[in-house]
């Protein structure tokens, strides 16, 4: 198993690389693509990942002592923190890098994500903004990696669903960094993504945890797939496809429940 997770943290890896190249998903109204992919992760984690995390607080629930004797709800209360976490760590690279992305997309301009990387100050690698929104992903993607290899529901399936969700997911995250941070994300933050989530997955064949933290670990990783899905589909200026989400969402939700 600790093969094919591999295989599926190199898929992952490889999205970070071509993601950049997909300038068909440029421009507005947002891409169907995007947005489409989008609703297939929010529907991984409402219909796959709480189920899963409703087990691991009844895990949590049996067992006296410590932090998970403590609460009734530590695992929602993880998915919550992982949620508010990333939004920090969103509004901080935003205060910290001064951003503005959406003033060349509402106006409909294809090359919106060039100009506003300039804009914003952060084209290079030296924006305090663009380190933010880097360490927080890096740590994202870590958890990913990790989780191919130890998650609550082994098996090849499972990985497969996983890595499938895993990989829009990525599309959907890396177009947002690329069009705040173009030169500098395709110059260095790709790069140390890819770098991450191959570090997840080395520390998932070398360590493994409990099954009541994986309960926790995944639940952090739910809440910050809902904050980053919906910060890229909600804010006005996108003119998202909801359309497109809802049938992605509906689709993946349907093949989750027929497996």
């Amino acid at each position: 198993m600790i093969g094919l997770a591999l295989v599926a943290a190199l898929v992952l890896a490889g999205v970070h690389l071509v993601a950049a190249r997909l300038r068909f998903l440029d421009g507005t109204p947002r891409s169907r693509w995007l947005s489409g992919a989008g609703g297939v992760s929010v529907a991984y984690v409402f219909v796959h990942l709480m189920p899963e995390l409703a087990e691991g607080q009844s895990a949590a629930s049996a067992r006296s002592g410590g932090l998970f004797g403590m609460f009734e709800q530590e695992v929602y209360l993880l998915a919550l923190a992982g949620l508010l976490v990333f939004y920090g760590a969103e509004r901080l690279a935003k205060k910290s890098g001064g951003l503005h992305r959406g003033e060349g997309e509402a106006a409909g301009d294809e090359d919106a994500p060039s100009r506003a990387a300039s804009a914003s100050g952060n084209g290079t690698a030296g924006g305090a903004g663009f380190w933010v929104h880097l360490g927080s992903f890096a740590l994202y993607n870590a958890i990913i990696g990790y989780l191919l290899v130890h998650r609550e529901e082994p098996g090849a399936l499972g990985l497969a669903v996983f890595a499938v969700a895993m990989a829009l997911h990525f599309v959907v995250t890396d177009y947002g960094l690329r069009t705040d941070y173009q030169r500098s994300w395709e110059r260095v933050g790709r790069w140390v993504l890819v770098a991450s989530v191959l570090a997840g997955w080395a520390l998932g064949a070398a360590f493994e945890v409990s099954e009541l933290a994986i309960a926790g670990i995944t639940a952090f990783l739910g809440g910050g797939v809902i904050l980053n899905v919906l910060k890229e589909e909600l804010p006005e200026e996108r003119k998202s496809r909801f359309s497109a989400l809802l049938l992605g969402a509906v689709a993946y939700a349907g093949l989750l429940l027929l497996l």
